[in-house]
């Protein structure tokens, strides 16, 4: 649930951790994470964050954004699928896009397109789908990535969630 500041106070009371601070405990906590298992915990934790635009300023004041894209770059798979699902989650927003844009995020998106994770490769679907804008295009909507796209579009029942991100992605950005 989307929540705003008067929400948050009382959800944290006079006792709790405001959010910014909880969010940079988690951060803290994954630099110092040595392994696999509480890096993943804490990446998929902040992912869930990364959904709610109260949570936005605080994201990328802490360089969540680029730690979602650092994830995405380790060879752990599930680092990867919540690395992309942050990243997923998040940019909807245009500032949280141009952050994602400007760090290198465009063709770590792409390569996630590959990925043998199910989740992995829609989390990309869809954040090319908000990614993808006048500025962008170029670097998006190149011919292997538009290859990959329409054959997830061609999924058919064989992955329905595959086809229905392709084809939204397609109509907006390539049939429009």
């Amino acid at each position: 649930m989307f929540t705003n500041a008067q929400r948050q106070v009382e959800r944290t009371g006079r006792h709790g951790t405001p959010r910014d601070q909880h969010l940079q405990d988690l951060v803290t906590q994954f630099q110092e994470a040595t392994d696999e298992e509480s890096k993943e915990r804490i990446v998929a934790n902040l992912a869930n964050f990364a959904y709610d635009p109260y949570n936005y300023t605080f994201m990328r004041q802490l360089n969540i954004l680029e730690l979602f894209l650092d994830c995405i770059t380790e060879p752990n798979e599930r680092l990867i699928e919540f690395g992309i699902g942050g990243i997923c989650n998040s940019c909807a927003d245009p500032a949280n896009a141009s952050v994602i844009t400007q760090c290198g995020g465009i063709p770590l998106v792409i390569q996630c397109l590959s990925s043998p994770v199910k989740n992995t490769v829609n989390y990309a679907l869809g954040a090319l789908y908000y990614l993808c804008n006048p500025s962008t295009k170029k670097d998006i909507l190149k011919p292997e990535v538009l290859k990959a796209v329409r054959e997830y579009a061609a999924a058919g029942d064989a992955n329905t969630s595959f086809r229905n991100l392709a084809n939204a992605f397609l109509d907006k950005h390539v049939n429009s």
